[in-house]
């Protein structure tokens, strides 16, 4: 399969070698959502929609860079835009997310396999739901931000209480899937000094 036929390639690096090898023996597999499973930061896609862009894309770039406590961030962005569910659901609509090439055959590979997909993420639940389903990922395996809206689906803040919502949430995220269900191999795939923090020490 595609896991065994890359760490077999000798025509690779070895660090690349060395992850796909990694993959092939893990119990579950913890994926970073933005520019990772998908090739753009969700957020940065919404405030764009909203006429935010700038604004956010500098505090996007401060957490990923790890300059910031995340939740500082992540509070200073939602401000910013403060979007309705009605604003995630038309930015969906009119810029669905798009996967990062080949994703999709590594997530189908780790399933025929038995390995277990999480989607650990300091994005939004709502924009990664949809991105789960084409994924085959169940909603259940989700870790990610939830944010709040009033009964007229205006936006009201965030659950602070989700693991991911501050800095430190990774690893959080992980050590509550590895306790609930007793996983003794576990990899995190991604790409910013937030995911950099779920490697143990």
């Amino acid at each position: 399969d595609i896991l065994a036929s890359y760490s077999s390639d000798s025509h690779i690096g070895q660090d690349v070698a060395h992850a796909m090898e990694m993959l092939a023996k893990a119990d579950a597999v913890c994926f970073d959502v933005d520019s990772t499973v998908i090739d753009e930061e969700g957020i940065d896609v919404l405030a764009d929609t909203l006429g935010k862009g700038p604004e956010v894309t500098a505090w996007t770039t401060k957490a990923m860079d790890g300059n910031i406590r995340f939740e500082d961030a992540l509070a200073a962005r939602l401000e910013i835009i403060k979007p309705s569910k009605a604003d995630i659901s038309n930015c969906l609509e009119k810029h669905p997310l798009r996967l990062s090439p080949g994703v999709d055959r590594l997530v189908e590979a780790l399933h025929k396999r038995g390995t277990d997909v999480y989607l650990v993420s300091g994005g939004f639940r709502l924009m990664i739901e949809p991105v789960a389903e084409v994924l085959g990922v169940s909603f259940d395996r989700i870790y990610a931000n939830t944010i709040t809206f009033d009964e007229s689906g205006d936006y009201t803040g965030f659950d602070s209480n989700e693991p991911t919502s501050a800095d430190q949430g990774k690893p959080k995220a992980l050590t509550m899937i590895k306790e609930k269900y007793g996983y003794k191999t576990m990899v995190m795939v991604g790409d910013g000094a937030t995911d950099a923090q779920a490697k143990p020490p």
